[in-house]
């Protein structure tokens, strides 16, 4: 009975000892130095021969260890930080996306304008005429006459007024504004999508998405008062909807350079295309901008002259002296206006004069984009060589074979003095 007691008194001694000793060795400092359980770590270590020993051992070292704690600090403050970037990238995205919307809504809106505007002048102005043309058949003097002459009149002064304004604010060139913001909003979203599958966004990034977005706000501007693009220019210069080159430039380098994809011939190569893009393309789509604004702005004065006179010429159908000579101008010059409006609203000579100058923007762009990377002396800060190649082919609708030879060729016209008329893009 004895033997039993101390037996049992033992082993509970024992059993105590190991609770104590795992007690004691389970400290809130070993669970803050420490990724792994403490249950499972003890059941590793005292699996082992001198199982208290190694762990002993462990636990020292992982609290002797200085930069431990520093590495995880580190790393969670850079991981918070790629977090908020693409947090910041994302709610750009969304306001991207609002604009996109935006500028399609109004497109439509200010298309609609022009449509309605224009057959509303044309139904007014033949109604004008009709009215005028009554007049001057029913006779002389009486009330009925006066009431046509005076509906044609102020018909007559009514379109001109509106043609005033339709003519200053160009409803076809709104929406073609709108149009190509919309187009350029949705471009400008798919590239944040591409920065953000393919790497881990920069500050950077989130600058220069920003940048874009105010410069296309600042391109393309939604109001109509105070800000609106001017119609008709006294100068005509390319459509500019990217924000101006920030980073700094280093000087070009004579040495040979085959790295990132790059090397002296692809950046001959590039320099005759920005040749070829800045002397042809460029030029021509400005000399063609000027020709349709000269157009539009001979439509938009000679509408309301002729409505003008239209109503001057209503106001005198019936009056001696005149004979049927009011009702001549009446007519004629209504019939005028209605041609010229549908010329001008109706051919949407607005949208083409904003189209040709977006196209002229389009190869500014590209002179500056092919510009500034040939102005990068350090090539590993380029965009790679056959990529960017690759890039300028397609959009110039044109292959890389193509594109090759419109460079050489380039090079052998302005070597022997010849003019080359081909043109760099196929797309316009």
């Amino acid at each position: 009975m004895a033997t039993l007691q101390a037996s049992f008194c033992s082993s509970s001694f024992s059993s105590a000892s190991f609770k104590k000793t795992k007690t004691t060795l389970h400290t809130p400092k070993f669970q803050k130095s420490s990724h792994l359980s403490v249950p499972r770590l003890l059941v590793d270590e005292l699996s082992q021969p001198n199982g208290l020993l190694n762990l002993t051992a462990t636990s020292t070292h992982i609290e002797m260890n200085p930069n431990f704690k520093n590495t995880r600090r580190s790393k969670g403050s850079e991981a918070i930080s790629d977090s908020k970037l693409v947090q910041e990238l994302y709610a750009i995205m969304e306001i991207v996306s609002d604009r996109v919307e935006m500028h399609k809504n109004i497109c439509a809106q200010r298309d609609n304008w022009n449509g309605l505007l224009l057959n509303s002048l044309n139904g007014m102005t033949a109604t004008a005429a009709i009215m005028a043309g009554l007049a001057a058949v029913s006779g002389s003097g009486g009330a009925p006459i006066l009431a046509l002459k005076l509906s044609s009149s102020l018909l007559y002064m009514a379109v001109t007024g509106i043609l005033l304004v339709m003519n200053k604010i160009q409803p076809s060139q709104l929406a073609e504004e709108q149009r190509n913001a919309s187009r350029l909003f949705k471009r400008l979203h798919e590239e944040i999508k591409t920065t953000l599958a393919l790497k881990t966004p920069t500050s950077n990034d989130v600058k220069v998405a920003m940048e874009k977005v105010l410069a296309l706000d600042k391109a393309y501007p939604l109001p109509l008062l105070g800000t609106m693009i001017e119609k008709f220019p006294s100068l005509v210069k390319p459509a500019v909807w990217w924000p101006e080159e920030s980073k700094p430039q280093h000087e070009e380098t004579s040495e040979k350079v085959e790295r990132n994809g790059w090397d002296e011939k692809l950046e001959e190569e590039m320099r005759e295309i920005l040749g070829v893009v800045r002397g042809k393309d460029a030029a021509e789509y400005v000399r063609l901008s000027n020709v349709v604004l000269k157009v539009n702005k001979i439509l938009a004065f000679c509408g309301p002259l002729l409505t003008g006179f239209a109503a001057a010429g209503a106001g005198l159908v019936g009056l001696t002296g005149f004979g049927s000579w009011g009702a001549v101008l009446a007519v004629v010059f209504g019939a005028l206006a209605s041609v010229v409006n549908t010329l001008e609203h109706g051919g949407q000579v607005g949208m083409v004069f904003e189209m040709y100058r977006s196209s002229a923007g389009f190869f500014k762009l590209m002179e500056e984009t092919i510009e500034s990377t040939l102005k990068e002396g350090e090539v590993g800060e380029r965009e790679n060589g056959e990529l960017f190649e690759v890039k300028v082919a397609l959009q110039l609708g044109r292959s890389l074979a193509e594109l090759r030879d419109l460079a050489s060729s380039s090079s052998l016209s302005s070597r022997f003095k010849q003019a080359k008329e081909e043109f760099a893009s196929k797309l316009f």
